[in-house]
């Protein structure tokens, strides 16, 4: 068993063990320094040791725990609001202490220690749920108790490993399919933060960063529209996956014809418009499981009438990931700058969207898209870059 893994399994025995004995028994508290002493072993002097608590997955920086697939103290952790547990290279005896008395507080209410030193002292470590800085559930007056070890995302992270991902597929390798679930799964639980469903969007900072932004945006957005359209949970995590592939092929495209100001040349065009072949084909080169992103990363720019690209041999409709994915697609693009534009304003945009219904979009589709995005319980927040670079 790996060292990350041994330490998890050690947090859980030392969980376990609290239950059974009280504060100070040497049973209890040999139990913390071993989970604490292999904790040591993980952290570098820079590098603060990092897990993600997926479904049936558990992630030790990028990489999957493949001996703790399915674990049962996961899925309890996620039940009462952790995913990601973050350590302070240097925590200390008395920070991890404080940090499993606060687990143990979660998973088992009764034993909750109320003193404000308990609730409000640094614990060496962030974790809790995937949430967003800035939005308390304001229902929930325990949400300020438990600010100072909540994890609070801004997204960093998810646009980190998105390039890393663009990276692998730049130098050949396939799809980190692992890696792009975990995004996904990350964007659900921000968007689910609140008593409202929120659509967390990045705002563009720098032309060349382009891809990885509206990449991430379509997610949010696809996945917002699935879930309003009343799709299943595996079906908005597949439309999630689409809408962060979709633009996959565009990786091997030069940067000066990405972010060209001007007119594309008839070979600049070109270039351009083999994007969903090329990330169609990287999609289904090492990754079977994504057919869905695979079909959307080839469709997503034909339009409802069979316009667009690449050309349709012979007539036929889009999948409906594909047509979700175009509208999401269009929309995000539509309010971003561009070197060659202004932003659009979300009214401009969806007016966009509306006068091309029957042509360009599937009908129903932007109707429901255009009504989630004016309905009170569903809100959008644009982060800065600095919040989300």
């Amino acid at each position: 068993m790996s060292d990350p893994a041994r330490f998890l399994q050690s947090l859980a025995h030392a969980l376990s063990t609290m239950s059974l004995y009280p504060e100070g028994h040497p049973t209890r508290e040999a139990a913390v320094d071993t989970a604490f002493e292999r904790l040591e072993g993980l952290s570098s002097a820079a590098t603060p040791a990092t897990f993600t608590l997926l479904d049936e997955e558990v992630v030790f920086g990028r990489e999957a725990l493949r001996e703790l697939r399915g674990w049962g103290w996961a899925r309890r952790l996620i039940r009462v609001g952790i995913q990601r547990l973050e350590f302070d290279p240097h925590i200390t005896r008395a920070q991890f202490d404080g940090f499993v008395h606060e687990l143990q507080a979660r998973l088992v209410p009764a034993t909750a220690d109320t003193a404000e030193n308990r609730q409000m002292r640094d614990l060496g470590v962030r974790f809790g749920g995937v949430g967003l800085e800035g939005f308390p559930d304001a229902d929930d007056p325990s949400a300020a108790v438990h600010s100072v070890a909540t994890l609070n995302l801004t997204l960093r992270e998810e646009v980190d490993t998105l390039r890393w991902l663009q990276d692998e597929v730049r130098a050949g390798a396939g799809v980190p399919l692992l890696e792009a679930e975990a995004v996904v799964h990350s964007l659900s639980v921000a968007m689910h933060s609140g008593r409202h469903v929120i659509l967390p969007l990045l705002h563009l900072k720098e032309f060349d960063q382009y891809t990885t932004t509206h990449s991430l945006n379509v997610a949010v957005l696809a996945m917002g529209l699935a879930e309003w359209l009343g799709c299943s949970p595996g079906e908005v995590r597949a439309y999630g996956v689409a809408g962060l592939l979709h633009d996959i092929g565009k990786v091997r495209i030069p940067l000066e014809v990405l972010t060209k100001p001007g007119r594309l040349t008839e070979e600049e065009r070109q270039v351009m418009n083999r994007h969903p072949e090329d990330g169609a084909r990287a999609i289904l080169r090492h990754e079977a499981n994504l057919d869905v992103a695979a079909i959307v990363a080839y469709e997503h720019h034909i339009m409802l009438n069979g316009g667009g690209y690449p050309r349709l041999h012979y007539r036929r409709d889009c999948a409906l990931a594909s047509r979700l994915v175009h509208v999401c697609d269009v929309y995000d693009a539509l309010r971003t700058r561009r070197p060659y534009r202004d932003a659009w304003s979300a009214a401009q945009a969806e007016a966009y969207l509306l006068e091309r219904v029957g042509s360009e979009f599937d009908p129903d589709l932007v109707r429901a898209f255009v009504t989630m995005l004016q309905q009170g319980d569903v809100q959008t927040r644009v982060l800065t870059h600095d919040e989300g670079s």
